[in-house]
């Protein structure tokens, strides 16, 4: 009997190291088992790493479509047409409202309406006024007779647009992103400033009513990272109607964009 009890109790003992043996030797033989193919994607931590496609979005943007805000700018001019003009400078929002299409894949598609607001800062001693008589604006100068006693001078063409971005942006790696945008502006508003001090006498005078071009498009690109980045804008079409004012076009904008 207690033979009998002896032999028992060495089988209880051997089950374990035989259970032991037969799990290691299962896994040996399978070496390309769920379990394994999650620990080749797993950290030193034990943590699981994301094999992501180098175009895929951020995980919040897991929607199609989507209507929101985007694109606030500011920048300067580097080129201009018209060698009176000694800088420009311009700000807006592309998108107050857009519609955008995500791909979920790194592609977006958008279009929107949004604002913008242009002006051109003239050269000394030319200042811009309007020709009652041809109804245009020329080139004019300061008051000769007291050219010495002039100070603080200054003359700006503006422009107040509505802008209709037609936008394609494309993700490239992580959080950097390319973009190109045409844009059909409606030009609603344009207006001369001129403001000059006399013998510490300001004069200010302004001229609406200018034969700007209601339409006109623009060409826009862009880089970004996580939103912020370098845009440059062309605008090839006049300023003015013509005949009714000089002829300013080509032009180039380089500057900051946030939003996008």
């Amino acid at each position: 009997m207690k033979k009998i009890t002896l032999i028992i109790a060495a089988m209880l003992a051997m089950a374990p190291i035989h259970a032991a043996t037969s799990d290691t030797a299962a896994s040996d033989a399978a070496p390309n088992t769920p379990q394994q193919a999650t620990a080749a994607t797993s950290d030193d931590n034990g943590g699981n790493i994301e094999l992501s496609h180098p175009f895929k979005n951020d995980e919040a943007r897991t929607k199609h479509w989507t209507v929101e805000p985007s694109g606030v700018y500011v920048g300067m001019g580097v080129k201009h047409s018209w060698d009176a003009i000694n800088n420009s400078v311009e700000a807006g929002m592309l998108n107050v409202l857009g519609l955008n299409y995500n791909s979920l894949h790194g592609q977006n598609l958008s279009l929107g309406v949004g604002i913008h607001h242009r002006s051109y800062s003239m050269k000394r001693p030319v200042m811009l006024v309007r020709d009652d008589h041809s109804d245009a604006v020329i080139m004019s100068t300061y008051p000769e007779h007291d050219v010495d006693k002039i100070k603080r001078r200054s003359s700006n063409l503006n422009m107040w647009s509505m802008q209709f971005p037609l936008m394609f942006r494309q993700r490239i790696k992580a959080k950097l992103e390319i973009g190109i945008a045409g844009i059909l502006n409606w030009n609603a508003f344009a207006r001369v400033d001129n403001h000059y001090e006399i013998s510490k006498v300001e004069h200010d005078t302004r001229y609406k009513g200018l034969n700007q071009r209601k339409i006109s498009f623009d060409l826009m690109g862009h880089l970004t990272w996580n939103g912020v980045g370098l845009y440059c804008r062309y605008s090839p079409g006049k300023f003015f109607k013509d005949g009714h004012g000089p002829e300013i076009k080509n032009t180039w904008m380089l500057g900051l964009v946030v939003g996008l």
